[in-house]
C-alpha cells in the first residue's frame, strides 16, 4: 500500500470512530449525562441559598434556571447558582426569568425548587406538574388546607415526585426520637408538648415606596392586594429574614413557620401523615397566642404551648406512661433512661423511614420514582394541624375536625376559612 492510500484509507477509518468522553459515559467519580439533572429555581430570597448549598451538593444536579420578581435578588442568585455548579465542573450558564411560568415552558428542566413566599405556593405547584416537573417545594406546602388538598391531587394526577421541605426528618435525633416513641420505650404516648411561637395576625403594615426593581404587584400574586412594606420583601438577601409570614394571606405565623417543623415530628411520631387531629380546643381566654389543645382519635393531646427553659427553642415533648422524651435541633433527652437517647434500637423494633440527607433522598427519588420521605400528602398534613390551628386561635371556639372529608363538623364559617379568596387570573384548581 502507498502512502497515499495509507493515509485515505486510515482517515476513513477514524472517521468512524466516536469518541465519547467518561463525563456521558459515567463512571467512577463521574455522572452520566443521562443522569443529570436540571433544576429551576423559583424564589430567589434568602431561603434559596440554604437549598442551593443542599440541593446543589448533589452531584446529580445541576442549575439551568432562576425566576424572581426582584431583580437585584434574581442577579445575586444567578452567579452563586453559576459558581455551585463551577464548583463541580459544570459550566452550564443560569437562565433568569421574571415569570415562572416561562421556566416552566422549558423542555430540558426537569425539576423545580419552590422557595417562593407561602401564598404563592399552590399556584406554582399545580402549574410545575401540569408541566411535568418534579417538585421541591419549601414549607410550610400550603398557605390553606384547600391549596393544600389541590398540590397533592395535582401532584398524583401527573405522576410527580414531590418532596416537602421539613428536613428535621432527615436528621438522626428526630428519627431517632420517633422511633423510641413508636417502640414504646416511653409507654403509651399520653400527651405531646409542642413549643412554637405565636399564631398568625392582621397585616397593620403602613405602605411604602416600592423600591426599583421589584414588581409589586406579581410578588402578591394571588393574594388580595395591598400596598409595598419591605418588613414583607426586604431588598438585600443578607440583610434580616422578611416576616411576610407573620400576616395572614401571605403566611401563617410561627405557627406555620416552626410548627410546619415541630408538629410535623408529632405527627411522624403518631404515625399520622395520612390524617390528623380531630378536635381543636383554643385557650380558655381570648387573644392568648399560646395554650391550644388538638385531641386525636385515639386520645392524645398535642398541646400548643412554652415548656421548656429559655434556652430550650422550638422543641417537642413526649410524655408517656412510663418516661419523656425531649427533641430540638439542639438536643435529644429521654427520662428516666439518659442512655435511651444515644444507644440505638433494636433491629425488631418499629422502624421508619431512613433517609440522612433531605436534599439526596429526593433526588434518588426522583431516579426511582418513588415517594421521598416527606411526600406532598406527608407535607400537607402537617401544614393542615399549622392551618387549622390558626382557624382555632381566630374563632376562639372548639372546633371537630374530620381528617377523612378534611371539613369542620357543623360549622359552616369555619369551613369557609380552609380556603381564601383568589386574585384575578390566578387559579390553583385548575388542573
Amino acid at each position: 500500500m502507498d502512502r497515499r492510500n495509507f493515509i485515505g484509507k486510515t482517515a476513513v477509518g477514524a472517521a468512524a470512530i466516536t469518541v465519547i468522553p467518561r463525563h456521558v459515559l459515567g463512571g467512577k467519580g463521574f455522572v452520566a449525562a443521562n443522569d443529570k439533572i436540571n433544576l429551576g429555581f423559583i424564589g430567589t430570597g434568602k431561603q434559596i441559598y440554604t437549598l442551593l448549598n443542599g440541593i446543589g451538593g448533589c452531584k446529580e444536579t445541576v442549575a439551568v434556571a432562576a425566576c424572581d420578581v426582584y431583580k437585584q435578588k434574581l442577579e445575586a442568585f444567578v452567579t452563586a447558582a453559576e459558581e455551585n455548579n463551577a464548583k463541580k465542573d459544570i459550566t452550564s450558564k443560569v437562565d433568569s426569568y421574571h415569570y415562572y411560568r416561562e421556566l416552566l415552558d422549558r423542555k430540558d428542566i426537569d425539576a423545580v425548587v419552590i422557595a417562593t413566599p407561602d401564598h404563592w405556593h399552590a399556584q406554582i405547584v399545580v402549574d410545575a406538574a401540569k408541566a411535568g416537573k418534579d417538585i421541591y417545594c419549601e414549607k410550610p406546602m400550603a398557605l390553606t388546607v384547600a391549596e393544600g388538598r389541590a398540590m397533592v391531587n395535582a401532584t398524583r394526577k401527573y405522576d410527580r415526585v414531590f418532596q416537602t421541605g421539613n428536613m428535621q426528618r432527615s436528621w438522626r435525633d428526630f428519627r431517632h426520637a420517633v422511633e423510641l416513641v413508636r417502640s414504646g420505650y416511653i409507654g403509651d404516648i399520653k400527651e405531646i408538648n409542642v413549643s412554637v411561637g405565636e399564631p398568625v395576625k392582621q397585616c397593620d403594615l403602613p405602605a411604602q415606596e416600592i423600591p426599583e426593581g421589584l414588581d409589586w404587584n406579581e410578588w402578591v400574586g394571588p393574594s388580595l392586594y395591598r400596598g409595598f412594606n419591605e418588613i414583607l420583601a426586604p431588598a438585600d438577601k443578607n440583610g434580616p429574614w422578611a416576616w411576610w409570614r407573620g400576616y395572614r394571606d401571605f403566611g401563617g405565623g410561627l405557627v406555620t413557620d416552626w410548627g410546619a417543623h415541630m408538629f410535623d415530628i408529632a405527627q411522624w411520631a403518631l404515625d399520622m401523615d395520612e390524617s390528623g387531629p380531630v378536635q381543636f380546643l383554643p385557650p380558655s381566654e381570648p387573644a392568648q397566642t399560646h395554650g391550644l389543645t388538638m385531641v386525636y382519635e385515639n386520645g392524645v393531646r398535642v398541646n400548643h404551648k412554652l415548656w421548656g427553659g429559655e434556652d430550650d427553642g422550638n422543641a417537642v415533648q413526649f410524655i408517656g406512661t412510663d418516661g419523656k422524651i425531649e427533641v430540638s435541633r439542639g438536643f435529644l433527652r429521654t427520662f428516666p433512661n439518659e442512655k435511651l437517647a444515644k444507644d440505638e434500637i433494636k433491629e425488631t423494633d418499629k422502624h421508619v423511614y431512613f433517609s440522612d440527607n433531605h436534599y439526596q433522598d429526593w433526588v434518588d427519588a426522583m431516579k426511582t420514582r418513588t415517594k421521598p420521605i416527606s411526600d406532598v400528602e406527608t407535607g400537607h398534613r402537617t401544614a393542615s394541624v399549622c392551618n387549622l390551628t390558626n382557624i382555632a386561635y381566630e374563632l376562639q371556639r372548639p372546633l371537630l375536625w374530620d381528617p377523612d372529608a378534611e371539613k369542620f363538623k357543623g360549622d359552616d364559617f369555619a369551613n369557609m376559612m380552609l380556603s381564601r379568596p383568589i386574585r384575578g387570573q390566578w387559579d390553583f384548581t385548575d388542573f
